[in-house]
């Protein structure tokens, strides 16, 4: 277990954190850090809560379109279509 020492930082509070957490937390200064509150308390972590959500739709859509990206990252002129060759996108009225 830790502690952590809450102290005057000019007009407001800050938390002290030992060295050990901020290698554990993979931090250094100037690094953000997020305060997720769970049923237990409060959770500290280096990671934006939503951005392992908004890596999961982005997963989504590679898998549905891979054949449209993988497209998209050939460089060779001859690999790709002629423009407005590609299918229309999906649920279009096309």
């Amino acid at each position: 277990m830790f502690t952590a020492k809450v102290t005057t930082v000019g007009n407001s509070l800050g938390i002290v954190l030992p060295r050990e957490i901020l290698a554990r937390l993979r931090v250094d200064k100037g690094d953000l850090v997020f305060l997720v509150e769970s049923p237990l308390g409060f959770e500290m972590t280096p990671y934006e809560p939503g951005f392992a959500a908004q890596m999961q739709q982005a997963e989504q859509v590679m898998r549905a379109d891979r054949n449209v990206l993988r497209l998209l990252a050939d460089t060779r002129q001859e690999a790709r279509p002629a423009t407005g060759a590609l299918p229309p996108p999906k649920g279009s009225t096309e």
